[in-house]
């Protein structure tokens, strides 16, 4: 059996302004679907759109996913959908030593990493097709955590645990996560500031893949999910042969 196809798909990807989200949906523009992508920033949306060259099979659509009227607006505006890809994560301030975390932060990381993911789910299930998924993004801090990274490690982790019930509970809509290594998007402008670039390249020298990821590496891992029928309640991990190392 061959898997999913694309073509004339209409896919929701929340966070698709930026990163791994924007990647994806060149890749998926391309392929022939269309494509939603929602995020927090008109700002921002107008920008990827701009990068995107204007497709006309794109659209754009203003969402907070903590909020849940938010996330129940863009369902009732969006209708029937094939597949929903979440790879938001607002996660600045929250890398810090267990002495200096605020509450406020680690609340944001969980809303926009576990809430947010709920959400989708709770409303979107029911827009999709029985042949249709939702893929989340997870992360290797789950199982390789370092000093500063236990808020986005507990969150990952419960964010996993999450997959593998909603994928029970939804089925034959198939549920998933790709938990992406250290990948070079800007959200470690957060994570490591100036520092951005020369973290990346030590680790690229300690990883067997000899690299970093980049955001088309998760955009091909998620396209896998999307379309593989026989995929589901599974985490997959792109990450550069980290969990070795």
């Amino acid at each position: 059996m061959t898997g999913i196809g694309i073509e004339g798909a209409k896919v929701v990807i929340v966070g698709g302004s930026s990163g791994m989200g924007l990647a994806l949906a060149m890749r998926l523009l391309e392929e022939g679907a269309s494509v939603t992508i929602a995020g927090r920033s008109e700002d921002r949306l107008a920008a990827a759109c701009r990068h995107l060259g204007g497709h006309p099979k794109l659209a754009t659509h203003v969402v907070d996913i903590a909020r849940e009227e938010d996330v129940a607006a863009l369902f009732r505006e969006s209708g029937s959908v094939d597949h929903i890809v979440s790879t938001a994560a607002d996660i600045e301030g929250a890398y810090q030593l267990l002495p200096s975390i605020e509450l406020a932060a680690a609340q944001r990381v969980v809303e926009s990493k576990f809430y947010g993911p709920l959400l989708l789910a709770k409303y979107g299930a029911a827009r999709l097709p029985p042949s249709g998924s939702i893929t989340f993004t997870s992360g290797v801090a789950a199982y390789r955590p370092a000093a500063r990274g236990s808020v986005v490690a507990a969150v990952n982790a419960a964010l996993e645990g999450l997959v593998r019930a909603l994928a029970v509970e939804l089925a034959p809509i198939r549920i998933n996560a790709v938990s992406p290594g250290w990948v070079d998007t800007p959200i470690w402008n957060f994570v490591a500031g100036d520092a951005k670039q020369a973290t990346l390249e030590a680790m690229a020298q300690r990883l067997p893949a000899g690299r970093v990821g980049q955001s088309e590496d998760i955009a091909d891992a998620i396209r896998f999910l999307i379309g593989n029928g026989f995929t589901t309640g599974t985490i997959l991990h792109v990450e550069g042969g980290h969990r070795l190392v």
